[in-house]
């Protein structure tokens, strides 16, 4: 039997257009509580597009700004509701992709730096049952206490979070997908890799 398949796709500006992070706080904040926020980080943002912040500390300083203290239900339900947002941004070729993959049989994941709450209802609309991506962490009281409780699904840790769920290497025969310095490690890692296809 030959090996199997398996096929990741980096999610913001791979199989999106922009970058859902933003969109998604425009969408639960509105347009003047998210300017203002981004205006106060702007040093911040700064710092981390001239690489002397890291990624991951950027933007969980962003996210606790918008969402600390946000009941988990009502942050879940946003997600949710944030599905069509997402689907106005979708490149049709990736999904293309996607969907030519799964025909094949091949197991299709999406690995993602962005926020697992508001990835998943797209995956799911669009028949994809695996996600990794970043989580956050969750109060005794059920509120968001502001931080990731997983590293930054970002660079060697995307490969890290597949090989837990996918961990005999040898087994299987890996696509990858990515747009970013996020995906340079994955697209190394994978048997066949593509940066920026679908632009």
């Amino acid at each position: 039997m030959g090996k199997r398949k398996i096929a990741v796709f980096d999610f913001d500006g791979t199989v999106t257009t922009k970058d859902t992070f933003l969109k998604f706080i425009k969408f639960a904040k509105g347009n003047p509580a998210f300017y203002i926020g981004f205006l106060l980080y702007s040093p911040v943002i700064l710092a981390y597009k001239l690489k002397l912040y890291p990624n991951w500390k950027a933007k969980q300083l962003v996210f606790n700004y918008f969402f600390k203290g946000m009941d988990y239900s009502e942050f879940a339900l946003l997600g949710k509701r944030f599905v069509e947002n997402v689907e106005a941004i979708i490149r049709p070729l990736a999904t293309d992709e996607i969907s030519f993959h799964m025909l094949q049989g091949t197991k299709v994941y999406i690995i993602t730096a962005s926020i697992y709450e508001w990835v998943f209802p797209w995956c799911i609309k669009n028949g994809i049952e695996s996600l990794l991506a970043t989580s956050i962490e969750i109060d005794s009281a059920g509120k968001l206490t502001g931080k990731f409780l997983s590293v930054n699904c970002y660079g060697r840790e995307k490969i890290q979070r597949l090989l837990e769920k996918e961990p005999d290497r040898n087994s299987y025969t890996l696509f990858a997908y990515g747009d970013s310095r996020g995906d340079k490690e994955l697209i190394e890692f994978a048997d066949k890799g593509w940066f920026k296809k679908f632009n």
